[in-house]
């Protein structure tokens, strides 16, 4: 199907994505991508929004790559939406049992009918089933959207550990015995943050999170009352023609004021032996991953443990890449990578078992991936991870946080880098009440 384009020139373009932002609100569903100006390092444009449902799927984790396939390849537009980890189950015989208190479906995506883009100070406008003058209207009311102060939180938030420090240190001791053991080498054991009875504005805290993070793959996700925050560093995987890219991190430091102390924790990291052990086995992992269905010699390391700096923290991140057949699907390529290697451990399989059993709350969309395909097949998906979800209908708000346990982790230090991890939804969730 035909999308008519438009393309207008804006002067202030801070100003213009907040009016966008603003406006987009009125719809039920809302995908908000913003690359933080990482553009020209990470992705193809400044700010994607895509709102209104012209088609949709949403689907459990059976068959969930099945009916994904068949939806995008029916579809020959572009989609967006996301996977949730626990479509992990449509690729393994593995099961999620643990408590849901958020409850979105496993995987989604919407053809929308308004697709808005922003490079620069160019917006381009893609639109189906338009009415006549329907984007030079819709350009001229989001230049109107007057961008008062958003309104608070209008209830306290009391922040409550699903798993408490003392139990927290136990269940990292009983992996450590897996790995002692030698069921597995890594596992990414995670935990939740949540809140009960809260009412919160998820425009604001979202705003609020990406101000203080400014990542390059943040979302402003919006399913009806179900949200997703993100203020995620991490892509999953990107396809460019024949081309896939995978990007894991694994190594965590935070930043410090002082220049000289923030280079030097910036290098130590790039030296600490644990940290990139860890890197290193979810490199091969990945690796292992995009040999699927890769051509055979194709899959390379560009980057290996090349350590970058966040507005919160420093991250360790490796660049793995290969090249596929043209008749291999995008679906597969997922497929065959999914859930991503940063988020799971080595071995695959066995690390996502004592995940579950150790693992208190089923994570749901919490390191599952958000992202889109373009009608010629191209997709990229980040990792969600530094992310607020929220089901305003319960009242119900989540962010979980994790690290990868080896054989040289130290209980104490793991829930450390956690609370670090934490920090950013921590803040800006109290003060916004």
């Amino acid at each position: 199907m035909q999308r008519t384009i438009s393309q207008f020139f804006i002067d202030d373009v801070a100003k213009f994505k907040q009016q966008l932002l603003v406006w987009s609100q009125q719809f039920e569903t809302v995908i908000w991508l913003d690359s933080n100006n990482y553009q020209q390092q990470y992705s193809s444009f400044d700010i994607a929004l895509a709102v209104e449902e012209f088609t949709a799927i949403k689907t459990d984790d059976h068959n969930a790559f099945e009916k994904l396939q068949e939806y995008q390849s029916n579809t020959k537009d572009y989609i967006f939406g996301y996977i949730s980890y626990d479509v992990k189950n449509d690729v393994e015989e593995l099961s999620s049992s643990n408590f849901d208190g958020l409850e979105f479906p496993e995987l989604y995506f919407f053809q929308p009918k308004k697709l808005i883009f922003i490079n620069q100070n160019c917006v381009e406008f893609q639109y189906l089933k338009m009415v006549d003058d329907e984007i030079e209207s819709d350009f001229e009311e989001i230049k109107q959207v007057y961008h008062t102060k958003i309104q608070q939180s209008n209830s306290d938030i009391k922040i409550k550990l699903r798993v408490h420090k003392e139990e927290y240190h136990e269940k990292v001791t009983a992996i450590l015995q897996h790995i002692h053991r030698g069921d597995i080498y890594e596992a990414n054991f995670c935990q939740e943050f949540y809140a009960e009875n809260a009412s919160i504005n998820p425009l604001k805290v979202y705003q609020d999170l990406n101000s203080i993070s400014e990542p390059p793959f943040a979302v402003f996700l919006k399913l009806n009352h179900l949200f997703l925050l993100s203020a995620s560093p991490e892509r999953y995987i990107r396809k460019e023609g024949q081309r896939i890219i995978s990007q894991p991190i694994k190594g965590t430091a935070k930043r410090l004021r002082s220049k000289i102390d923030d280079e030097k924790i910036a290098f130590d990291l790039s030296r600490d032996s644990k940290e990139r052990s860890e890197n290193v086995m979810i490199v091969d992992l990945v690796r292992n991953d995009l040999s699927k269905s890769a051509i055979k010699g194709s899959v390379k390391v560009e980057e290996l443990c090349k350590v970058y700096a966040f507005k919160q923290v420093h991250q360790m991140i490796s660049t793995v890449v290969c090249e596929i057949d043209e008749k291999t699907t995008p679906i597969q390529v997922l497929k065959d990578t999914f859930p991503m290697g940063s988020m799971t451990g080595a071995p695959k399989v066995s690390a996502m078992k004592i995940i579950e059993k150790y693992e208190t709350t089923k994570r749901g969309l919490y390191s599952g991936a958000v992202g889109y395909f373009t009608p010629n097949g191209n997709f990229d998906f980040n990792v969600v991870i530094r992310s607020i979800l929220y089901n305003a209908d319960k009242e119900y708000v989540s962010y979980s946080v994790g690290s990868a346990i080896t054989a040289k982790s130290i209980p104490e230090k793991e829930y450390e880098e956690c609370l670090l991890k934490a920090k950013a939804m921590k803040q800006v969730l109290l003060n916004s009440i």
